[in-house]
């Protein structure tokens, strides 16, 4: 009889066993692999830090979901202070870098690994801020692989920040560039002239890691300047279609995508 009821209890807490890794199995699967997958399965979910697995990518990786009305954002970039020192290398900009609840880079890695998806689009979203607000949307967001530096895509404009990216003037895009960081320079000119100055290249003067194109209108990963030390510097936080007095430099950026 003793060993009876041993038995039983051997299989009580084996079958709980199975089942409490089967719950946390089912909970690993239904975090999906975007935000918005996240979403459509918890519509009640609100914004904070969730694993995701994208198709092919061998682990989860964690992510800052923005839960908005019109849809749930992965956040790929956050500037509000100067914390996080956004002068970094390639493989920082790769892998990512900072505390997701506050500032960081998601990684290039990562951000590839979702955009690469088949069968989805991506919209990009830029928010600005610096005495009011901005935003600009590009649909057909995408990346490249490692191979071409991450290079860029994006598809048609809208929002009232004006469209950076394509440039202030003719010969500027930052459409179709590769990434560029202090080392590892696909900026698309060798050496860069500012006025009647030469330099090595855009992170050189305008700091940080960015998608540059003999510099261009658009650069958000460049030194953080504090209200009242924002003006005149050459790196900086800059959306020139926005804010228009050169240099200068935004007091906060937010950079996320979703999928449609």
């Amino acid at each position: 009889m003793k060993s009876l009821v041993m038995c039983c209890v051997f299989t009580f807490l084996y079958l709980l066993g199975a089942t409490e890794q089967a719950e946390k199995q089912t909970g690993d699967i239904s975090q999906g692999s975007d935000c918005t997958q996240i979403k459509t399965l918890s519509p009640q979910a609100s914004s904070g830090v969730y694993s995701i697995q994208p198709a092919g990518f061998r682990t989860p990786f964690k992510v800052f979901c923005e839960m908005r009305r019109d849809g749930a954002w992965t956040v790929f970039q956050r500037r509000t202070g100067g914390a996080v020192s956004f002068q970094k290398n390639w493989a920082a900009y790769k892998n990512g870098f900072g505390n997701l609840t506050n500032d960081h880079w998601l990684g290039l890695k990562k951000i590839f690994s979702l955009t690469k998806t088949k069968g989805r689009k991506w919209i990009m979203r830029v928010d600005l801020w610096d005495h009011g607000t901005a935003f600009a949307l590009y649909k057909k967001f995408r990346l490249g692989n490692e191979r071409t530096a991450f290079k860029l895509k994006v598809g048609k404009y809208k929002g009232n920040a004006g469209d950076a990216i394509r440039g202030t003037y003719r010969g500027i895009d930052q459409n179709g560039f590769g990434f560029s960081t202090i080392d590892s320079d696909n900026d698309g000119c060798d050496p860069c002239i500012f006025g009647d100055i030469a330099e090595m290249d855009c992170t050189s003067s305008k700091g940080g890691g960015w998608w540059y194109s003999r510099c261009g209108s658009a650069g958000l990963n460049g030194d953080w300047h504090r209200a009242g030390d924002n003006i005149g510097w050459a790196s900086g936080i800059y959306w020139s279609t926005w804010k228009k007095e050169a240099p200068y430099s935004l007091k906060a950026s937010r950079m996320m995508i979703k999928s449609v």
